[in-house]
Formats: structure tokens, C-alpha cells, sequence
């Protein structure tokens, strides 16, 4: 007597697919640091104050036969953002000769309404005009999250238009959009440089020299006050004193005058 084997379930099913192993690539943290500057900026309604900041910005390159890969992020010195953020990857298919701009839920930039957006796509369109210029440009859609209010679009859509990109809805309502380019060699590597500045090393040691240089001179001014106004308060006293003795010996002679009078 024989028996049917029993049915399988979906659970099964599901636990004999084998997970698909991430990328070697993705976890790859930054080897290469620059240091990036901030221009201070009037106060935006929506995004606040605007003051001047120093950032760090990190790079890494990956190269292959299939794929070559270049990943930009920026940190924020005593500020955490989330792991999406603050990150963009430039992937290159070898096969396929595409380049795909990421990450895959967009880019999100903090802080934001600081010309830092342009200044990470402009430096990965220069690395990929630079190895992949007659590469064609995978098409992106665009979060609706990047969107959330029509001036929060416009100028998204700004900063992606001036790269050379071109912005398209896809309903009537403006809110999923996708953005594209023919080629790399059709998209522009320039940004802001009035807003986001990229310090080296030597510029930033002639900074910090010039900062220490600063302090100490506004500590021997600090010191020169200080002494001032300790012998100001000295001085001060002895009138004080000097007053507190005119007041006695006028009222002695005024008390002198009046006991002479009505003798």
C-alpha cells in the first residue's frame, strides 16, 4: 500500500527558495575623504537657518569586467541621519553599457536648501562622463517623498534639470515623475561652487592656522580688557573712598557752621 505525498505548502515552498545573496558591493564604506564648506545663506522660510557648516565628504570606487560602481556620501560632524540618506551610488553595467544614478528610494540629502543635492550629481556625472561618456542613462522614477510640497518639486525638479535631466509626470496630478538623459555625455558636471566648496588639505591646516592665529590674538585683547578694567575698579574704590571723605568732612563742617550759629 502506497501513500500520496502530502501537498506542499506555500510555507515550504517558500523556505526552499534560496535568499539571494547581496552584492558584494553593498556595504562598501568610503576610502577616500574631502572636506566640503558650506557658504552661510539667509534663513529659508521652510528650511530654517542656513549658517555655515564644514562637512565631510566620502568616496569609493569599484571596478570590474561586469560592473563598476562609485558611492559619495556625506557626513555630518555631531548629527546622525538615516542609512538612505546623505548617499548616492553611480552604477555602470558593462554589458548592458547603462548607467544607473541611485539609491533606489532617491536621494535624500540633509541638510536640505543647501546646493548639496547638485554638488553630489555633479560629481558623479563627472566620474561617469569621465569612463562612460557614450554610455545611455537608465531612467529613475522619482519618489513621490522628494515632493511633498510644490515648492519642495520645483526645486527638485530645478536641480535635476540644470544636471541635464529630464523630468516627466506621469499623471495628471504631478506626482509620480521619472527622470532621464539620452547619454552621460548629454548631462552637466558643474554645480554651486558659491554654496558647496571642497577644502584641501592644505587650505584647511592654512584655516586652522589662521583660526589659532585668531584666538590668540582676540586672548592678549581679552587680557588687555580685563587688566583695563581691573584698574578702572581700583580706581573706582579710591574715588568711592575719596567721595565717602568729602561727604563726612562737609557734613563736620556743616554741623560745625550750625553749632557756631546758634551759639
Amino acid at each position: 500500500m502506497t501513500t500520496s505525498p502530502a501537498p506542499q505548502t506555500d510555507t515550504d515552498a517558500a523556505s526552499e527558495e534560496v535568499a539571494e545573496p547581496a552584492h558584494p558591493w553593498a556595504e562598501l564604506a568610503p576610502e577616500h575623504f574631502l572636506l566640503l564648506r558650506l557658504a552661510p545663506l539667509p534663513t529659508d522660510r521652510h528650511t530654517g537657518v542656513r549658517p555655515l557648516r564644514f562637512i565631510q565628504l566620502g568616496r569609493v570606487e569599484r571596478q570590474s569586467k561586469q560592473q563598476s560602481l562609485l558611492r559619495l556620501t556625506l557626513q555630518l560632524p555631531g548629527q546622525r541621519v538615516r542609512p538612505e540618506q546623505n548617499i548616492l551610488d553611480v552604477w555602470a553595467d558593462h554589458e548592458q553599457r547603462v548607467v544607473r544614478f541611485g539609491p533606489d528610494k532617491g536621494l535624500s540629502v540633509e541638510p536640505e536648501n543647501r546646493g548639496l543635492g547638485r554638488f553630489l550629481l555633479a560629481q558623479g556625472i563627472a566620474w561617469a562622463r569621465q569612463h562612460f561618456a557614450h554610455y545611455q542613462v537608465e531612467s529613475t522614477q522619482l519618489p513621490s517623498q522628494s515632493a511633498f510640497s510644490d515648492e519642495a518639486r520645483a526645486r527638485r525638479d530645478h536641480c535635476l534639470k540644470a544636471q541635464g535631466f529630464t523630468v516627466e509626470y506621469l499623471d495628471p496630478l504631478n506626482i509620480k515623475a521619472q527622470c532621464s538623459a539620452p547619454r552621460v555625455s548629454s548631462l552637466h558636471g558643474d554645480w554651486q561652487s558659491e554654496k558647496v566648496q571642497i577644502i584641501k588639505l592644505l587650505d584647511a591646516a592654512g584655516m586652522l592656522q589662521q583660526a589659532d592665529q585668531n584666538l590668540h590674538e582676540l586672548d592678549v585683547k581679552v587680557r588687555k580688557l580685563t587688566e583695563r578694567i581691573e584698574l578702572f575698579k581700583r580706581e573706582d574704590g579710591s574715588l568711592r573712598f575719596t567721595i565717602t571723605c568729602l561727604v563726612a568732612f562737609c557734613m563736620f563742617q556743616a554741623g560745625l557752621l550750625i553749632w557756631m550759629a546758634t551759639r
